[in-house]
């Protein structure tokens, strides 16, 4: 079927995949999740290689990579291995799998799905910033609903780290063993100097923090409408499977 696409999500901790129905973001099978270890361009494709395996799929793959990804091509290696850097992974993964992959930034992705069929769908006017909190933390801008690719504020400096990552992604709550609502009141700090620079109208928060959204979402007193990803932690297997949708279709 045309509208059904494995969807990938490859992050700093797992690597997860399932068959996704395009038109609603129906997850039309299991959701398979393995671990990011070895996180180099081997160690990857080879978990992309299981998953295509195990759910016995020859058809067109959409993967959302943690990376500045210009034409396939890994820029940065944030939480990946550095030998990611220079590589093509649209190239290497379509070699280890057999099929054909379309790459995207991980929480471009995650965005497109949000935007499409999620929590940001009706606001087509003005700018929406999605956040994903997990191993780090991704960014997808969008403005009257045209994505602005490859933002990644979460490398932003803020306070006295070199990155916003290092003090506020999940993997920094676990690492300091923040209380939710302590971590919360920090990144309301980080949320209202977002606002400063871009001015969005909207927010939308996903990744694995966001789970327990409603135990800190009374701690961000943003001048912003603050919402949760509607998709949760499948927003991004979503979405990468329908950028590749379209991308197939127009190219």
């Amino acid at each position: 079927m045309e509208h059904v696409i494995l969807g990938i999500d490859v992050g700093g901790t797992n690597v997860k995949g399932a068959l996704v129905d395009t038109r609603n973001g129906d997850l039309l099978s299991e959701r398979i999740t393995l671990p990011t270890n070895p996180n180099t361009p081997e160690g990857i494709s080879k978990q992309l290689a299981q998953i295509v395996k195990q759910l016995n799929w020859k058809g067109a793959i959409g993967c959302g990579f943690p990376s500045v990804i210009k034409s396939g091509l890994v820029l940065t290696a944030a939480n990946i291995h550095p030998d990611w850097i220079g590589v093509n992974a649209r190239d290497l993964f379509r070699k280890e799998t057999g099929c054909k992959v379309y790459v995207v930034n991980d929480a471009d992705a995650a965005g497109m799905a949000e935007m499409t069929l999620g929590a940001g769908k009706t606001q087509r006017r003005g700018s929406v910033l999605m956040l994903t909190i997990g191993t780090g933390i991704g960014s997808a801008l969008f403005n009257s609903g045209h994505l602005v690719a490859n933002t990644e504020l979460g490398h932003l400096h803020f306070k006295d780290s070199l990155d916003v990552e290092q003090v506020l992604s999940g993997s920094a709550i676990t690492r300091n063993q923040l209380d939710l609502k302590v971590w919360a009141n920090s990144f309301n700090e980080f949320l209202s100097y977002l606002n400063l620079i871009l001015r969005p109208d909207l927010f939308i928060l996903g990744g694995g923090v966001c789970s327990s959204f409603d135990t800190f979402k009374d701690c961000l007193s943003v001048e912003v409408p603050v919402v949760k990803a509607q998709f949760n932690n499948d927003a991004g297997i979503i979405g990468a499977a329908m950028f590749a949708d379209y991308r197939g279709k127009t190219i």
